[in-house]
């Protein structure tokens, strides 16, 4: 390189000008590739980083509500048929959460136990052992327990209505009420003044339905009906409202007394949550039919804006 330095300077000026120029070219492509060559390793390293996509932030563990999951173990009870248990447990909860949400899915899950302990031969805080007498009925022990003959034939899986001195039964000894609700168009169901059950229902339109304290005086199996101008609908006719249930109210304490209102079933499903009626209190027919088997004449009823 030295001697290439020297015969530039011994050519001529223009010739000298030109190898300056090819020389500094030279120069320059060198110096370029070494700094390529040099910074490779950075490059990569840098380079690399800045191609992949960032790391995704760790999920982050969700917190579970106590509560929801006390609600999934008692439906693990309910389905494994630990039903007396997964009850007592349900009422725990119900007094507790503050949930709308959670309480309405606990009162669904309640209702559901309830039916089927009640209904079946499963033991339950509210049945007692009961040993038949010598001219005892399902009449006469319906009586004495406050509850009904067929709640009786039911849960204790009864083909006939014959009974012998020494049967051994297992008798609802509970106190139902009906607590209805004209707003929320429900009613709640209680067994000693705890819930038993929530139905949705039907009342009259412009708040025709009555309020006060009521008793169920009288309770008919596939009802007639009695239309305004005093005519009989038999059951059955497609005229008659009533559907498959009537329990007729009767008020008591201070409420004005009433006449020709109750509870019944409807052949208008879609009426139900509704102000619908011309005054009486409307269930879907299969609901209103599983409480007619439950509650006796002379439980009490409540009705309330």
């Amino acid at each position: 390189m030295a001697d290439d330095f020297k015969n530039i300077l011994n050519q001529e000026p223009a010739e000298q000008t030109r190898l300056t120029v090819f020389l500094l070219i030279i120069l320059l492509v060198v110096a370029v590739v070494a700094a390529v060559i040099l910074s490779r390793p950075w490059w990569e390293k840098h380079g690399n980083r800045a191609a992949q996509p960032p790391p995704l932030p760790a999920p982050r563990q969700t917190m579970q509500n106590p509560q929801q999951q006390n609600f999934r173990a008692i439906c693990v009870l309910a389905s494994n048929k630990s039903l007396e248990e997964a009850r007592q447990k349900g009422y725990v909860l119900l007094a507790h959460t503050k949930d709308p949400a959670l309480t309405a899915s606990l009162e669904t899950l309640l209702g559901q136990l309830n039916i089927e302990l009640i209904l079946s031969q499963a033991p339950m805080p509210e049945k007692v052992e009961y040993v038949v007498q010598p001219g005892d009925s399902l009449e006469r022990i319906a009586r004495k327990f406050k509850t009904t003959v067929d709640l009786i034939k039911k849960s204790n899986a009864l083909q006939r209505p014959v009974l012998h001195s020494g049967d051994r039964l297992l008798v609802f000894k509970g106190t139902f009420n009906l607590a209805i609700s004209k707003s929320r168009n429900d009613l709640v169901v209680k067994v000693n003044d705890r819930f038993f059950k929530r139905y949705r229902v039907g009342t009259g339109k412009f708040g025709r339905t009555p309020i006060g304290t009521f008793v169920i005086a009288e309770k008919i199996e596939q009802p007639p009906w009695w239309r305004p101008d005093g005519k009989m609908i038999p059951f059955g006719d497609k005229e008659n409202v009533l559907g498959t249930r009537w329990m007729s109210l009767q008020a008591t304490n201070t409420t004005n007394a009433v006449r020709g209102y109750g509870l019944h079933g409807t052949w208008e499903p879609e009426t139900i949550g509704q102000q619908a009626s011309a005054g009486c209190v409307r269930m879907v027919n299969s609901e209103v039919e599983e409480l007619f088997l439950l509650v006796p004449i002379g439980t009490h009823v409540a009705i309330t804006e």
